[in-house]
């Protein structure tokens, strides 16, 4: 049942940008109210990320008020706050299907819209983007304008200030806003993050936030700002120092939920010549009070009713592996000060808020950057310690090259613990972790293991992190085991697999957590199983035992088909002349959209019942 856009009359006459563009300015603070409304009921219905939606939605309404969307480029970063630009632009009577199978999907996407750009998903990309816009722009001569969002967190990677010392070199006519709400997806870390809280100290930046008072009011009396330090007044004087450096003209910071004085602003700044930046300052989960007091539980919310002004309880069900790496990271702590982890800003996600609390001194947020905490990892682990990494594995694709070159070539003992490994879900092609075993496989030195369920995960980084002779991976999905009995910690012999199930004439041979589906194909099929746990290196003895004993071998995983573990077995057979039929089971070539994992595993064929007619159709041929 769709919302009745009845309740929200002045937001039912703007359907689109156009629409939008008819309305007087005076009645755009009651426009956002009813944007701000109805993203929570909508929201509440199909679950999704809802903070930063709610933070962005005065600056969504004035982008598209006063740039002529489509023909301008409106560049989003991430896309967590997208959800008011959705709205806006057509898809208003559809955003309660996002996420879902066949719905809307999570993050600005090309496919789906013509005001969606870019597609995006992973942080710190608008910049570079825009700037390459902008610059294809000027050569079209039609004075087309490009502007670009990006967050306080995502502005720290390294690739936005590539971006941005490149844009001030280049010089084209751009607009860089800084959406500034002292947040990434969790809280924000470093260095620059403290640069910008200079901003926020005085009540000057404090009545701007919490009154939604113009930007120079109440300004404090200059005996007050002696009393700071020297640094700190220069912080607080000349905030835009830094971005003047890198060539842009920099205004700000402005109160980025005062919609009226952003238009004004916005259309101001329009016609500037050259680079521009504009720092606004905005509330994580504004106008809803537990988003506004808890805005990191709130980022992304289940489906809720928000009259309750609380999220439902979680269903009572197993340990995530997450969870289960967080525990045993404080288990191996509690007995080894060497252990030092290392997350890249997602401390939630990757099961750390408890270890960040018990071992402060041995755990390290470095931030929205994913290529430095693989080096940084590399330099302790040269130094004596022995590093962890907790990593998506969408976003240990951007620190490829430092796993290569940083680490494995130096033969370091940096283990990876990538989390989101396989099918993810609802966050759709951006975030499936469908890669990891076919990109780290390739690397000379790289022991990767999968496990089967969450005992045999806790096995395994035991196992990794006391594995000293190179680098070494765990890769482990999003979400809960099987509900295995957890054993003490004991290390597994490097590159042994072990037999499930015995049965006769197909073997299937699986990794990763797949394997409670194939343990129910094979009782219909009378197959043997095997628990691969590792990728690399195979287990030989085992492959050869298997092909010499049975009829046809079926590879199973939860990644790509190319290049994955199964092309590992078919690379070993044919070496050792062993010719025998080998079916790869395991993730199309294409990118998986949205949806849950069960929907998504089922129509992927890697459900039990996907697996026994997968067998079938290959036996009869």
């Amino acid at each position: 049942m769709s919302i009745d856009i009845a309740k929200y009359p002045t937001l039912a006459l703007a359907e689109t940008p156009d629409e939008l563009r008819l309305l007087p300015k005076e009645s755009l603070p009651k426009l956002c109210d009813e944007l701000r409304q109805f993203l929570l009921s909508s929201v509440g219905r199909s679950s999704g990320h809802f903070a930063s939606g709610l933070g962005a939605v005065e600056l969504t309404v004035a982008l598209h008020y006063v740039y002529k969307t489509p023909f301008d480029n409106l560049v989003w970063d991430v896309g967590h706050q997208a959800y008011p630009h959705k709205i806006l632009t057509g898809r208003r009577d559809r955003i309660d299907t996002i996420r879902q199978k066949n719905g809307l999907h999570p993050f600005p996407w090309r496919e789906e819209s013509e005001y969606d750009i870019l597609s995006v998903g992973h942080s710190s990309t608008s910049i570079s983007a825009g700037l390459g816009m902008a610059i294809a722009a000027e050569k079209e001569k039609q004075n087309r304008k490009t502007v670009c969002v990006i967050g306080d967190g995502a502005i720290t990677a390294g690739m936005a200030f590539e971006a941005m010392n490149h844009a001030g070199d280049a010089a084209p006519d751009m607009l860089v806003i800084l959406n500034d709400n002292e947040m990434s997806i969790s809280e924000n870390v470093g260095a620059l993050n403290n640069h910008l809280a200079h901003l926020l100290s005085g009540k000057l930046y404090t009545t701007l936030r919490e009154g939604g008072k113009k930007v120079f009011s109440n300004m404090p009396p200059i005996k007050e700002l002696l009393k700071k330090t020297e640094e700190h007044i220069k912080g607080m004087v000349v905030p835009g120092t830094m971005f003047e450096e890198l060539g842009f003209n920099y205004i700000g910071p402005v109160d980025g939920h005062d919609v009226v004085a952003l238009v004004q602003t916005l259309k101001n700044m329009r016609d500037l010549k050259g680079p521009q930046f504009l720092h606004i300052m905005t509330k994580k989960g504004r106008g809803y009070e537990p988003a506004e007091k808890d805005p990191i539980s709130w980022h992304a919310v289940p489906k809720f009713d928000p009259s309750t002004f609380t999220l439902p309880k979680s269903k009572e069900t197993g340990p995530t592996f997450s969870k289960i790496f967080g525990d045993w990271l404080c288990e191996e702590a509690k007995d080894d000060s060497k252990l030092m982890a290392i997350t890249p800003a997602m401390r939630e996600g990757s099961g750390m808020v408890r270890f960040s609390k018990e071992f402060p001194e041995q755990y390290f947020d470095v931030a929205i950057a994913e290529q430095h905490a693989v080096t940084f990892a590399a330099g302790l682990a040269i130094g004596g310690y022995k590093p962890i990494v907790a990593i998506y594995s969408t976003f240990l694709q951007r620190g490829y090259d430092q796993v290569i070159h940083d680490v494995a070539i130096q033969k370091v003992p940096v283990m990876f613990a990538i989390d989101r490994a396989g099918i993810v879900g609802a966050d759709g092609q951006t975030h499936q972790g469908s890669f990891d075993i076919s990109f780290l496989r390739c690397i000379p030195t790289m022991v990767i293991m999968a496990p089967s369920d969450e005992n045999e995960c806790r096995q395994m980084l035991h196992t990794g992190y006391h594995y000293q002779d190179g680098p070494c991976a765990v890769r482990y999905p999003r979400g809960t085991g099987t509900g295995a009995e957890l054993q003490p910690l004991s290390p597994l012999p490097i590159g042994k697999g072990i037999i499930r199930r015995q049965g006769e004439k197909v073997a299937i041979l699986c990794f990763g957590t797949l394997l409670s589906h194939a343990l129910v194909a094979a009782e219909q099929l009378n197959a043997t199983v095997v628990d691969m746990r590792f990728v690399k290196p195979l287990d030989e003895a085992l492959l050869l035992e298997m092909a010499n004993t049975h009829d046809v071998l079926v590879t199973l995983e939860e990644n790509a088909i190319m290049g994955g573990a199964g092309s590992g077995v078919n690379e070993f057979l044919m070496h050792e002349k062993k010719i025998i039929p080998i079916l790869n089971l395991g993730l199309p070539d294409y990118f998986i959209s949205q949806g849950t994992q069960e929907e998504l595993i089922a129509e992927l064929g890697l459900d039990s019942t996907g697996i026994v007619n997968s067998i079938n159709n290959y036996l009869a041929k």
